[in-house]
């Protein structure tokens, strides 16, 4: 690789700078500068979360506190998701950076109340009614075991007195006195369908309208009043908290902390004005209510529950006083669960045994997790569906000699592939951008056969890119006509995308039985999957039905939480097959180097990679900008249009935010006239949090924006352009897995070290596929953070789940 050879004015010659990247840059420096990394501005993210690595998480899900944020509201105050982070790393932050278009799950304005009042559902409501049937199933079927699953564990003092709790909340009885301090807990209360969905579905029609209800926003209104907080936050607290919003609220004033973005000291205010001498951090109502909040926000970090000792340590640290009164309370409410996994044993630790009859006596060891129940359901879920197909037997869809004749015609891993799907039900698939060819060799296999074979991508580029991909690797598949006459499929190919497949706006549809019409999915972009889409998606297919989770593995996980195709690595409870086929040229050689830890410097005679030192923030976005619009065109042939700037964070002084305005004053000058966009500007529209389009503004009338997504036509409502559409010329890395371009300008600004890790350099550097800029300015963080920095850990219970499952059959 090599310094940027062919820049614009300010391309001045230098000595070789001091401190760079030893053998992965040999940039110059610019003459008669001076180091200034220091005042290169706030941290990514940090006028979003406060946050270093990776923060747009909290911007992301947790939604932007702004000024109708909350009492003591404030758009620069620091997220929480840090306060799970006591023993577990629950605080650490997550890497879910691409979800917000600056909307912040759950900054419902009024005026989306009135639009689905109007009969224009959003796509979070339709999303929330799409998967109500998926969960009601799931309901019916755990009300179908006969008895809970064995834990094969004793406990004793705190932890099986919590147990002992849950199971009395669970039969119905009183609780154990030594667990409770209550005489008899308070009726369940149900719990609302929380607005933020992390994982990505499409829209679809529904005929109801969900919006709340107008004298349930007014009584809301005038509690907030009352407290002082934001009367804007209405809907959204109605939304939140459901029927009888206004008398449960200044009931329990706490429950302002259901309202996606609302802190807990937010809340503190809210009740001391509402409660006045009553209020206190002592209150029972506050424990529960900081318990729920704090396993949301770890769930933003990408956990599926806590361990019991994280959890009341960051209890602790939010000020309650007795933070195990607190677990119980909302064990008891009904609010939060408790669950204990049995831990392997450690490898060389001596084996315990009992006398002959006294097998029972003997203690394995433990670990008590807490968790809300609707991941709890999902994982159970999930873990129940990925059972039926890794222990069932596929339909006999082409005889044995067919799928042999098949997978002779082929090579490699792509043979290995085809002979794996053949006789199992459940299929996982490694490889880079190169061994997308293999599902799509497995996808025209599977079609001649005979087989209803259809591919998801996570976005909407991915899904064009692998049609094309399919329609090149040889004849595909006949798409088969759904029951309205029509053809499913982009350009006649059978790919959809994951969203679109479960809202059923994409794919083959559904049969009478509810799931999907189809006998083998491929999923690609597998671990983007977080675990309520991952079980949607086992719910929804067919006995006897095919299912191959592709992806890479080095890639960043998912914006929900769960790592699902991480822990089914892991797990190895079905084939797993690699593919030997590495991504070419110097951009294979550098990413595939990253994957295993090191950056090596590496050959690109065509200026595939091309390096470009920077010193300050200032610096940093004039070269993103030279290179974008002046520099890659005329020296690599790319077009400004078709190239992507990626950056750790949406705030501080080298974001999206800054970049993006620096790159429209330069590429689409305009006065903004609607919402700040003009005819032209690049986008990034989220429907629902977890969602990230690529597009472009087309026009702006009465109707709202009117965008180009990938060849499908938008129209978002003026209300909610502020929420939901945010320039495109800039993105993060969790914002653009899943998709590539021609050529990426990745900026690693002096203050980004801390955002650094080994799965997001892996993830920016490989969405290029003919070029790469680095615009580099922290020096030895970028080889620091390649070699030492992993995947932050998350907590789930997937592969406790499975392992009873899978080998008790």
């Amino acid at each position: 690789m090599s310094t940027e050879p062919e820049t614009t004015e300010d391309a001045e010659p230098g000595t070789p700078g001091t401190g760079q990247v030893p053998d992965a840059v040999g940039g110059d420096t610019r003459a008669g500068q001076t180091s200034e990394t220091e005042g290169a501005g706030e941290a990514p993210g940090a006028e979003d979360a406060g946050q270093g690595p990776e923060a747009e998480a909290a911007d992301a899900n947790a939604g932007e506190t702004s000024e109708t944020g909350g009492p003591e509201a404030g758009a620069g105050q620091k997220s929480e998701a840090e306060a799970t982070d006591a023993d577990a790393g629950a605080g650490q932050v997550s890497e879910a950076e691409a979800t917000d278009a600056d909307a912040g799950a759950g900054q419902v304005s009024e005026a989306e109340g009135t639009e689905a009042g109007a009969g224009q559902v959003s796509e979070a409501e339709a999303e929330l009614r799409a998967q109500q049937a998926e969960r009601e199933r799931i309901e019916q079927r755990k009300a179908e075991k006969k008895a809970p699953i064995e834990s094969g564990t004793k406990l004793s003092g705190k932890a099986a007195d919590l147990l002992a709790a849950v199971r009395a909340v669970e039969s119905g009885e009183k609780p154990v006195a030594t667990a409770f301090e209550e005489s008899r807990p308070a009726p369940r209360r149900s719990a609302p369908e929380p607005e933020r969905r992390p994982q990505p579905v499409a829209p679809q029609p529904v005929a109801a309208s969900a919006a709340p209800a107008p004298e349930a926003v007014r009584a809301v209104r005038q509690v907030l009043a009352e407290g002082g907080a934001p009367e804007a936050l209405a809907p959204q607290v109605t939304a939140a908290l459901g029927e009888g919003a206004g008398e449960q609220l200044r009931a329990d004033p706490w429950q302002l902390l259901r309202t996606p973005g609302v802190r807990p000291e937010q809340a503190d205010g809210f009740a001391r004005s509402l409660l006045g001498a009553e209020c206190g951090p002592d209150d029972e109502r506050r424990g529960r209510a900081v318990t729920g909040w704090l396993l949301e926000q770890a769930a933003l970090a990408g956990h599926t529950a806590l361990e019991m000792p994280a959890l009341l340590a960051a209890l602790a640290q939010r000020g309650v006083p007795e933070p195990d009164s607190a677990v119980q309370d909302a064990i008891a409410e009904g609010e939060v669960l408790v669950f204990q996994d049995a831990l392997e044993e450690e490898a060389g630790a001596p084996a315990r045994t009992a006398a002959e009859g006294d097998e029972e006596d003997v203690e394995r060891p433990v670990r008590v997790l807490v968790g809300l129940e609707r991941y709890a359901m999902a994982e159970e879920s999930l873990a129940d569906g990925l059972a039926r197909l890794v222990n069932s037997v596929p339909k006999q869809d082409g005889s044995a000699e067919d799928w042999e004749r098949a997978a002779a015609a082929a090579r490699g891993s792509t043979a290995e592939l085809i002979r794996a799907v053949a006789g199992q039900g459940l299929v996982l698939h490694t490889g880079g951008e190169a061994s997308l060819t293999e599902p799509a060799a497995l996808l025209n296999a599977a079609g001649a056969l005979g087989l209803r074979a259809w591919a998801a991508a996570h976005g909407p580029i991915g899904r064009n890119r692998f049609a094309a991909l399919l329609q090149r690797s040889g004849p595909a598949a006949d798409v088969p006509e759904r029951a309205d006459g029509t053809r499913a499929g982009r350009g006649g190919s059978p790919v959809a995308t994951v969203s679109g497949l479960l809202a059923g706006v994409e794919g083959p549809g559904r049969d009478a039985d509810g799931t999907l019409d189809l006998d083998l999915l491929v999923v690609l972009d597998a671990p983007q999957l977080d675990v309520e889409t991952a079980a949607l998606l086992t719910e929804s297919l067919p006995d006897g039905a095919r299912l191959v989770l592709a992806g890479d593995p080095a890639v960043l996980w998912s914006v929900g939480p769960g790592r699902v195709f991480a822990d089914l690595l892991a797990a190895r409870i079905c084939p797993q097959v690699a593919s030997r086929r590495p991504d070419p040229g110097p951009l294979g050689e550098l990413v595939s180097g990253i994957g295993i830890g090191e950056l090596n410097q590496v050959e690109a005679p065509g200026k595939e990679v091309v390096i470009v030192p920077v010193r300050d923030a200032g610096e940093a976005v004039h070269r993103t900008v030279q290179l974008v619009a002046d520099s890659v065109p005329r020296a690599i042939g790319v077009p400004a249009e078709e190239t992507q700037v990626i950056t750790p964070g949406h705030g501080g002084a080298v974001g999206t935010r800054a970049l993006n305005a620096a790159l429209k004053e330069r590429l689409n000058p305009g006065p903004g006239r609607f919402g700040g966009f003009d005819p032209g500007d690049r986008i990034v529209h989220s429907p629902t949090p977890g969602r990230a389009l690529p597009g472009r503004v087309v026009t702006a009338d009465a109707e709202g924006l009117h965008l180009s997504c990938e060849g499908q036509t938008v129209v978002v409502p003026k209300e909610r352009v502020e929420q939901s559409v945010r320039h495109g010329w800039a993105l993060t890395a969790h914002q653009a897995v899943g998709s590539r371009w021609p050529a990426v300008v990745v900026v690693l600004p002096g203050d980004a070290a801390q955002a650094l890790s080994r799965p997001w350099v892996y993830t920016a550097f490989g969405r290029a596929d003919r070029h790469l800029s680095v615009v580099h300015g922290v020096e030895q963080a970028l080889p620091r953070a390649v070699a030492e920095v992993p995947a932050k850990p998350r907590t789930t219970r997937l592969p406790v789940l499975l392992a009873p499952q899978i080998s008790g059959t």
